[in-house]
């Protein structure tokens, strides 16, 4: 398997750079991540445990049983690509493809 393959392994399932980016803004609670994106529930659970998991984020202990969400150094370090996607998204999303 190719670096990118192994990368998107990790990130590349849908919401999953969605989450990183919201995280990089610091941590988030779990309802805010799912308001902010409107990424369904069942969706976004499923993804902060994949990302837990691969050792992008990890949670955070809050009072009153409700769950935070913050990135790891691993997690930090998709920053880059994250803004590069953003750049590249911003000067191509809405140019239609060449024949």
């Amino acid at each position: 398997m190719s670096d990118l393959g192994a990368a998107l392994d990790v990130v590349g399932p849908r919401w999953a750079l969605l989450i990183v980016e919201r995280l990089l803004d610091g941590p988030q609670r779990y309802g805010d991540l799912q308001r902010e994106l409107g990424v369904p529930t069942n969706m976004l659970a499923t993804r902060l445990r994949e990302l837990e998991a691969a050792g992008v984020l990890h949670r955070l202990p809050l009072r009153h049983n409700t769950r935070a969400y913050a990135l790891t150094d691993r997690g930090s370090a998709l920053w880059e690509a994250i803004e590069a996607l953003g750049r590249w998204g911003a000067a191509h999303a809405e140019t239609p493809p060449a024949p």
